[in-house]
């Protein structure tokens, strides 16, 4: 969502006052929309109300999911409540909800706790929400009894929401004026989009704070009584991507490279642009070597860690010291999106969002292991792509949306002091998508590069894999004269699932957040990423390459080279958590370790015993007849022999002292 740092907004404005299109403007970049509609059908006979259906309907996306709530308002608050964290809802409007609530068939109805059962669901909502709403009293008090009832239930709805909501803005003639928060933005503009910024408590305090004097309403409605009194209405940017410095992590400390801001980006008003050539930060050149040079000098037998030491250079780097810790906050995203078409040949109807639900609930394989390596489990669905072999994957203005959303959450990530990235998928067709992109990028076969489809039963199905190469191969011929640049691939080829995770990696990278890869679909976001950013591949770490063709010449390409050969087949995500454990172990090991005592110095050796090197002790063992006991002018050691002259001495006689074997002098 655009409105960065918020969980929910309340859009007001009058009739034709573009509202609603402002509303669908804050979502415009999620990936997937469950637009809430609360208006009535209407009498079938007028056809401008139908006509202003219709105009609403055509302004939405394809990815966008609609539901309606017109047949009985106290459903809105159960949709609200049953909202998913990585899902984003818009409803539009309250004012359709209004006329409902107060329609006699739904009469008698209690509509204060109605309204107030609306306002503590979306208080207590964890996923994003965009609410639009009329606003009233601007105009003549109506002169029916219904019309007034309906005035005084919409702005008794208006003022419980927007108590609520963490924003709130009004929209004038197309432009919007946020009412809420004012000072609260610059006193706190890094809050992440994934957490509630301003609790209920602070809300309604500052509300009876601005009740009570008249300088508190000059700062807090200063947005909103300009309009009345003639000043100029102070605009208050809320940029999609912030570029700033995050909190300090526990057991942390100021300085550390995990803590560094994220580098100056492009942006415009609509938020971060993601382009070409993009100047991300790199790993630190110097602290990897220097990392691996000490596992030589520490107190390890035999050869050391192996292939593993691979491990310790890439923290080092990573983190920026020659002593790296083991990754303690680590967050698995898996992503969900399927992919149209032959692509996805082979695969049952309805096993990927199984998955994803299974995942959610915190069952199966990938959450269970997560589970025992203490990461938290993340499930992001991405919008479905379309059969890549009749039409592109994803629009242009999707492909931005989703690259977007996945720099998004990355930098989420980064605010909750997550310190290491899993990303995995699980929708149906990725592993051709994959096919295709390397195809495109890498100029890869995809005969060669497509693995085997595996039935539920475990057999091969060859007729599917070759339903699936027949689409690649497709895909291929079709825009084989299209433009190879990244977001063109990745709107022909590369759909919603790898248009995000391209995403995550490119703003891991700018947040320095290490990722590890696990399957087709992170390697061939690594592979469009290169054009974007070319050093997001050198933050990416590949545990196994689990078999896959496409992983393997992926990986071949980026320079990744797979740490562990296991082979396992567990889902995307889940080989890399099996892995997980060894790494860290191997970390832990590295900076608790000590150095060698051969290679320590003279501090290392403080508490050993010290001797003088010019005395020696003598030893008792040997018996006291066995040491001279004179020691006078002519006494000679036995064990020192002095030196023969170089040149002419005195000659040898008879009678010297001749060698034991009795040779003699001639």
């Amino acid at each position: 969502m655009s409105v960065d740092g918020w969980n929910t907004v309340l859009v007001l404005g009058g009739i034709r006052s573009g509202k609603s299109e402002f509303a669908e403007s804050l979502v415009a970049d999620a990936p997937v929309v469950r637009y809430v509609a609360t208006a009535p059908e209407g009498d079938p006979e007028d056809t401008e109300w139908a006509s202003r259906l219709a105009t609403h309907r055509s302004r939405r996306p394809g990815s966008w999911t609609t539901e309606e709530t017109a047949g009985e308002p106290r459903r809105l608050a159960d949709v609200l409540e049953s909202a998913e964290p990585n899902e984003t809802l818009l409803v539009d409007d309250l004012g359709g909800w209004v006329t409902v609530l107060l329609d006699p068939e739904h009469q008698p109805a209690d509509d204060v706790a109605t309204i107030a059962e609306l306002a503590e669901a979306i208080r207590t909502c964890s996923a994003r929400v965009v609410v639009v709403s009329p606003e009233v009293g601007l105009s003549l008090v109506p002169t029916t009894p219904l019309g007034r009832a309906f005035t005084d239930a919409l702005g008794a709805a208006n003022r419980a929401v927007a108590d609520a909501c963490d924003a709130v803005v009004l929209v004038v003639a197309g432009q919007p004026a946020w009412l809420k928060p004012t000072a609260a933005l610059a006193a706190a503009p890094t809050v992440s989009a994934s957490a509630r910024s301003v609790p209920p408590s602070t809300s309604q305090a500052t509300a009876q704070d601005a009740s009570r004097t008249d300088a508190s309403r000059a700062g807090t409605h200063r947005a909103g009584t300009s309009l009345l009194d003639g000043e100029p209405t102070p605009e208050v940017q809320l940029p999609d991507v912030l570029t700033h410095t995050p909190p300090v992590a526990p057991n942390q400390e100021p300085g550390n490279p995990w803590a560094a801001p994220t580098m100056a980006l492009p942006m415009v008003a609509t938020g971060l642009v993601i382009q070409p050539g993009m100047e991300l930060p790199m790993p630190d050149d110097y602290a990897g070597p220097q990392a691996v040079d000490r596992l030589a000098t520490l107190d390890v037998p035999g050869a050391g860690l192996g292939v593993l030491d691979r491990v310790v250079g890439f923290a080092a780097a990573t983190q920026g010291t020659s002593t790296p810790v083991a990754w303690g906050s680590v967050r698995v995203l898996l992503l969900n999106g399927d992919h149209a078409g032959g692509a996805s040949a082979g695969t049952v109807a309805g096993e990927s969002a199984r998955r994803a639900a299974q995942a959610r609930a915190g069952r199966g394989a990938l959450a269970r292991l997560a589970a025992e390596s203490g990461a938290s489990l993340q499930v992001v669905d991405t919008p479905v792509s379309a059969p890549m072999e009749t039409q592109p994957a994803l629009a242009g203005e999707q492909v931005e949306s989703a690259l977007r959303y996945g720099w998004r959450l990355a930098e989420q990530a980064a605010d909750a002091g997550v310190q290491l990235l899993v990303l995995g998928a699980c929708g149906a067709g990725t592993e051709a998508a994959a096919a295709a992109v390397l195809a495109a990028t890498a100029g890869a076969e995809p005969p060669a590069v497509l693995g085997r489809v595996i039935t539920d039963s475990g057999e091969i199905d060859d007729a599917a894999w070759m339903v699936r190469c027949a689409a690649v191969r497709d895909a291929l011929h079709r825009t084989r004269r299209s433009p190879r640049a990244a977001k063109d691939v990745l709107a022909e080829l590369g759909g919603g699932d790898v248009a995000v995770a391209t995403g995550v990696l490119l703003g891991a990278t700018a947040r320095r957040v290490p990722v590890l890869l696990d399957g087709p679909v992170g390697l061939a976001a690594g592979m469009v990423s290169r054009d974007l950013a070319g050093q997001a591949r050198h933050w990416c770490l590949l545990a196994d390459h689990g078999g896959h063709p496409a992983v393997r010449l992926a990986a071949d390409v980026l320079g990744l080279t797979p740490l562990l050969d296991l082979r396992l087949d567990l889902g995307e995500g889940a080989n890399a958590l099996v892995a997980l454990p060894l790494l860290r172990s191997v970390l832990a090991l590295a900076a608790a370790l000590p150095v060698h005592p051969s290679l320590a110095g003279d501090a290392d050796r403080a508490d050993e015993p010290q001797t003088d090197p010019e005395y020696a002790e003598p030893d008792d063992s040997e018996p006291d007849y066995a040491r001279p006991a004179y020691t006078g002018p002519d006494y000679t050691d036995p064990e020192f022999t002095e030196p023969e002259p170089a040149g002419p001495g005195p000659t040898r006689t008879e009678t010297d002292e001749q060698p034991a074997s009795g040779w003699r002098a001639g």
